[in-house]
């Protein structure tokens, strides 16, 4: 009897603690903080960067009309230098327009002249009226004055130097009708008038020749100097002075013959020009560069 009380007590309190089958365990409760903040979603995607579009006032330059702005100085040396490159051009070309016309006329005129028949050079001859006959055919006689020859150059002829000669052409014996007359050309070889008899006739001859406005000087040509007998292009005033000689230019021409021209050439007999017009028009180049 002892023993089966002394069990009961042991048991009675496991069955005071004894909890029926299916029950919840007890949880433990830790407490929160309330300060903590709410966990985001885990997600794979990249976090891109802010850009301006996601700002609420961001505008699009396409939702407004373009406007011009400018900045520094109204007009820059360039721009101005490109407006003028088209106006300068313009201009040039319209001045080579109105040079080819006047270039045209002039060579039709001394075309016209040139296949005229010759014409007697008067005794008297204004310096101031050649202008108005330039290419002009003239004839005259008289004799020439190899004591007061000139010789211009050096002038090359088919790539061999030499020298334009002129001689005083004295006419009627009167001094003050002498003329200037362009011979031609020699080499440089037959300079020396005792090297070349040939080429200087004695007696009365008969010239026939273009009356002529001679070339200029340009700024590369050295100033003739008639002390030393140095002529480095034909100063018609200057020439005329030293001479005694009218201020006209007289340019003797020939029939071209190649074979002619070669023996002259070796006895040192001057050698014309032709009566042909020989004035350069490259104006219409130009109308095209501009």
């Amino acid at each position: 009897m002892a023993v089966g009380r002394a069990f009961t007590c042991l048991m009675r309190p496991l069955q005071t603690q004894r909890k029926p089958i299916g029950s919840t365990a007890t949880k433990w409760t830790h407490p929160r903080p309330s300060a903590l903040p709410p966990r985001r979603p885990i997600s794979s995607t990249p976090r891109r960067p802010k850009q301006a579009a996601d700002e609420p006032g961001f505008t699009s330059v396409l939702d407004n009309p373009p406007e011009l702005v400018r900045t520094g100085r109204r007009h820059g040396p360039g721009l101005i230098i490109l407006a003028i490159i088209p106006v300068t051009a313009f201009i040039l070309g319209t001045w080579q327009v109105k040079r080819l016309e006047w270039k045209t006329d002039l060579i039709a005129k001394c075309e016209d002249r040139i296949v005229r028949p010759p014409l007697p050079l008067p005794s008297r001859v204004d310096p101031d009226a050649i202008a108005d006959f330039d290419y002009r055919r003239v004839t005259t006689t008289g004799r020439f004055r190899h004591d007061l020859e000139m010789l211009i150059g050096p002038r090359m002829r088919e790539g061999e130097q030499g020298y334009i000669v002129v001689t005083p052409l004295e006419r009627d014996g009167d001094p003050g009708a002498t003329v200037l007359v362009n011979r031609g050309w020699i080499s440089k070889k037959l300079a020396d008038q005792k090297l070349r008899p040939d080429g200087l006739p004695r007696g009365e001859v008969r010239v026939e020749g273009l009356l002529r406005q001679p070339w200029k000087k340009n700024m590369f040509t050295p100033d003739n100097r008639p002390d030393k007998k140095e002529f480095y292009f034909p100063d018609v005033h200057q020439m005329a002075a030293l001479t005694g000689s009218q201020a006209v230019w007289i340019e003797q021409t020939i029939e071209p013959d190649y074979f002619q021209m070669l023996e002259w050439q070796e006895r040192g007999v001057p050698i014309g020009r032709a009566a042909e017009v020989n004035l350069r028009n490259t104006h219409a180049q130009y109308i095209f560069t501009w």
